[in-house]
């Protein structure tokens, strides 16, 4: 085991993939001998060459477009979108293209690629840097969302990305980037993609949520046990596509409690699908209304107050607070 951050996690999944599977390829802006605007891919151009990590040209749509192509052709590349905000320029070729080609072909072609995309508020970045993305993506059939919150499940689900026969967006929050280590193993292992993790055992509420509100959510729910006794289970997704449903619904059974907390705007987020599917499986279950806790209906806000508009402490415990006076 080694102590890692999430970006050496992410660091040591692809070069441990590379050094593998000669099919492995990276590609993005300034990825090569910069190692990335966050560092991710350091050292890797040093290693592997300029064949293996491609700088490439500020054009989101030629990158992803390039990655399916060598997809298609039997190649596995790993394409870096430098922030998520900017990946409406190549929303057609991961939706059009790389999502459907199982289908267009018929089951003959796949198109195994990974994208991976800085994503999330907290750190003052300029406009179009922190957006959450997940549900767009989410709502196209054939693509996968990954969206880890620590570097043992960044390591294991990018892992498992790599060697996915099939599209994978890969969404790596910038605030949990260097914000701890863990312990990690050295060698390889894979997290199933599609399971999610139950951090905390509960009886009296479940919370639902996935990336940067995961640490949040987990110091809200200890503090509720230490000063109330309220026992609240935290499940992190780590998959928005495909929903882990039958974790989701047995903690629903147990505790007849919900709220769901993620970052994006509330209007159509993965969130709103969650409480849909709970409301269809587990009505009965149900003690009282699901609550979200989620971003605003709003572009993300200028630095001064990205705090407020983010689920924070406050929001959560009043969503708490409502959900189990019912």
């Amino acid at each position: 085991m080694t102590m890692m951050n999430i970006v050496q996690a992410i660091n040591q999944a692809l070069k441990s993939e590379m050094e593998k599977d000669d099919r492995v390829i990276l590609l993005g802006e300034d990825i090569g001998k910069n190692g990335g605007v966050f560092r991710a891919t350091d050292q890797l151009f040093e290693q592997f060459g300029e064949k293996r990590v491609v700088d490439t040209p500020i054009a989101e749509s030629a990158i992803i477009g390039a990655a399916v192509g060598m997809a298609a052709r039997g190649l596995r590349p790993v394409a870096e979108i430098q922030f998520m905000g900017f990946i409406y320029e190549a929303m057609d070729q991961m939706a059009a293209q790389a999502a459907r080609l199982r289908f267009r072909s018929g089951g003959t072609q796949t198109a195994p690629m990974v994208v991976r995309a800085p994503y999330g508020g907290g750190i003052r970045a300029p406009e179009l840097h922190s957006d959450s993305l997940e549900s767009a993506f989410a709502h196209s059939p054939g693509l996968k969302v990954v969206m880890p919150s620590s570097p043992y499940d960044a390591k294991g689900l990018l892992i498992a990305a790599m060697r996915d026969p099939d599209p994978v967006l890969f969404l790596e929050p910038m605030k949990l980037y260097r914000a701890f280590q863990e312990e990690v193993p050295e060698e390889d292992y894979e997290i199933e993609i599609g399971k999610a993790n139950r951090l905390r055992e509960g009886e009296d509420l479940t919370i639902i949520t996935w990336g940067p509100p995961v640490h949040t959510v987990k110091a809200v729910a200890e503090a509720w046990w230490k000063e109330k006794g309220v026992s609240i289970e935290v499940i992190d997704l780590r998959t928005v596509a495909p929903l882990d449903m039958e974790t989701i619904i047995a903690s629903v059974e147990k505790t007849e409690h919900v709220i769901i907390v993620h970052e994006a705007v509330k209007t159509g987020g993965v969130g709103a699908e969650i409480a849909a599917l709970i409301s269809e499986k587990a009505l009965y279950s149900l003690s009282a209304p699901i609550l979200r806790v989620t971003g605003f209906d709003t572009p993300y806000p200028t630095a001064m107050v990205e705090e407020e508009w983010l689920p924070n402490e406050k929001r959560i415990n009043e969503a708490i607070t409502a959900v189990l006076d019912e």
